[in-house]
């Protein structure tokens, strides 16, 4: 039988001793190499294996390694070790009657593994020693950036560039995780971290679809959004219909906002009129929001109308130019 060399890949972003009934099989049953100490090394030993760190070119020890032993196994560093994967291919290939080359995955990277990264380096920005801009940031002086991702983000929908909504949605995403970590230097009584955020997304969601993660049915669509509201008027002691609404959104959404909460629970409220107003801004404001009650109405977004209408607008003024 053909020596064998066993290049062991991890995920770094798992426990160091979460592997696969396989990979503990062979880890047990033959000699263990790796370049360097680590919390893979620690558990391995643990569970009673042997392991040697090779202080020197790998892929000669392993090629004396499988000579003596038949099957020896390489526990690779947190990247990959591509480059010794790659040395020994090209040996390999010269010379295939040194030993077999087997790569196995220990453990794998679970859905979301990157997310793990993130927090990882906006730790590292923020810490002592990292980036003095991020540093200086509070929750306050990024909220303009926060506003402003979000709205790269809805022009990339827009736009229906998926490749841009990647990367925008990378940049609000930023934002959130940066948030977290300055929230970790509050004081003890407002202290909270990213998993907090994540904890609380993921009780909400389930509480939220019972249709899904209980008993509940799911109905229509329509049941579903009512279910969704019921349990929501349930956590939040509100005093009003309209408590939670965003008041720092533009003013032609808010007032559809405003509107379409009203209607929720069968609130008839009249806008004022144009006519009984005295200043002439708030005149302008009345006519505005009847024109969005008189949207709403029709089944139509005053928001996306106008923002259609502008940009049409834009388009002509640079037209205008070009002439």
């Amino acid at each position: 039988m053909p020596a064998r060399i066993v290049l062991l890949v991890t995920s770094p972003r798992l426990p160091a001793g979460l592997l696969t009934a396989a990979a503990w099989d062979v880890v047990r049953r033959h000699p263990v190499l790796a370049g360097a100490e680590s919390e893979l090394t620690t558990a391995v030993r643990a569970a009673g294996a042997e392991v040697t760190v090779v202080d020197g070119p790998a892929t000669q020890a392993l090629l004396d390694a499988a000579a003596a032993h038949g099957t020896v196994v390489w526990l690779a560093g947190p990247a990959g070790d591509e480059s010794l994967a790659r040395e020994l291919g090209l040996r390999l290939a010269r010379e295939p009657g040194l030993a077999e080359l087997e790569l196995m995955y220990g453990s794998w990277d679970p859905p979301g593994a990157r997310l793990l990264d993130a927090v990882a380096v906006l730790d590292r920005l923020v810490s002592p020693g990292g980036d003095p801009w991020k540093r200086a940031q509070t929750h306050r002086s990024l909220a303009g950036f926060l506003l402003e991702e979000c709205y790269e983000a809805y022009d990339a929908i827009s736009a229906e560039d998926t490749d841009a909504l990647r990367e925008e949605l990378g940049d609000v995403l930023l934002q959130v995780v940066l948030h977290a970590r300055l929230a970790e230097e509050l004081p003890e009584e407002r202290r909270w971290t990213v998993d907090d955020v994540a904890g609380g997304l993921v009780d909400k969601m389930v509480r939220r679809n019972p249709h899904v993660f209980a008993e509940g049915e799911a109905g229509t669509l329509e049941e579903i959004e009512a279910n969704w509201e019921r349990i929501k008027r349930a956590e939040k002691a509100r005093d009003s219909v309209l408590d939670g609404i965003a008041l720092s959104q533009p003013a032609l959404a808010l007032a559809a906002k405003i509107l379409d909460r009203a209607g929720r629970v069968g609130l008839a409220v009249p806008p004022p009129l144009a006519e009984s107003q005295v200043d002439p801004e708030a005149r302008l404001g009345a006519g505005l929001l009847a024109t969005v009650a008189a949207a709403r109405e029709a089944g139509l977004d005053a928001e996306a109308a106008l923002r259609r209408a502008a940009l049409a607008y834009a388009d002509a003024v640079r037209t205008a130019e070009r002439r």
